[in-house]
């Protein structure tokens, strides 16, 4: 069978059960709880970050200030492993390996430069946050976005699609386009 027909075939097939589980009655409901609980988690989060502002001392001494360092290290260094792991094996975890550790660098740079503030550290932080840091945290997550297109693409290309591949912002969670008749972000 040509590969066009293969294709095709394939299409059709795909078109019988083209069901997105995510019209499921059971992950409607739970997309809707996630999506109430992400809305008030940011409705709580507002106000208190506002409170924290005027409510936090300029100065604090911690006991535990080696230990939260540590701890975090201890997690960017899992994050860089995890990551290693998974594109060593080409799994798709590498994707949510990336942007972890990408934001985790961020977090980092965040820190060292905002603790070091007034600190003879201050420019070390600053320069190793520029040159290091936040450039390694933009390559992950260029990596996890080259990852996921080249996942769309690659099934984009075994479904036997012509055309270009549509952008990633306009990419529905298991379908690679929109489905005739549905409207978009629909819940």
């Amino acid at each position: 069978m040509p590969a066009a027909e293969r294709a095709e075939l394939l299409r059709a097939l795909i078109a019988l059960e083209d069901e997105d589980p995510l019209d499921l009655p059971r992950y409607r409901r739970r997309r809707g709880v996630v999506l109430v609980f992400l809305l008030a988690c940011c409705g709580w989060l507002i106000p208190w970050t506002v409170v924290l502002g005027y409510t936090l001392p300029d100065h604090y001494t911690s006991r535990q200030w080696g230990v939260a360092w540590i701890g975090f290290d201890v997690a960017l260094t899992t994050a860089f492993a995890f990551t290693a792991f998974a594109v060593w094996r080409r799994l798709q975890m590498a994707i949510l390996g990336q942007l972890v550790t990408g934001t985790l660098l961020l977090c980092d740079a965040w820190f060292d430069v905002m603790l070091s503030w007034g600190s003879g550290e201050f420019w070390v932080s600053v320069v190793t946050a520029l040159l290091g840091e936040v450039p390694l945290a933009v390559l992950f997550f260029v990596g996890a976005r080259t990852l996921i297109w080249t996942t769309v693409r690659a099934l984009w290309l075994r479904e036997g699609r012509t055309g270009p591949v549509p952008p990633l912002r306009e990419v529905r969670l298991f379908a690679v386009e929109e489905r005739p008749g549905s409207v978009g972000g629909g819940g």
